[in-house]
């Protein structure tokens, strides 16, 4: 399941940059993950790299 980035995102940009797969991209106001490219960061990292780099804690959920 992919995750989704919130209205409490400040399109800081961190997560864009972390992203192996290229799935999250500068939306209209906020930051964007595309559902079909996110896979968690599964068979790279323990954690979603997303979630790691973010700023605001809300920012970034299981979707």
């Amino acid at each position: 399941m992919a995750y989704i980035i919130t209205d409490d995102c400040i399109s800081c940009g961190a997560c864009e940059a972390e992203c192996k797969n290229e799935a999250i991209k500068e939306g209209e106001s906020i930051y964007q993950i595309d559902a079909a490219k996110c896979t968690e960061c599964i068979g790279w990292f323990d954690k979603p790299k997303c979630v790691e780099v973010r700023p605001v804690v809300e920012e970034i959920t299981p979707g």
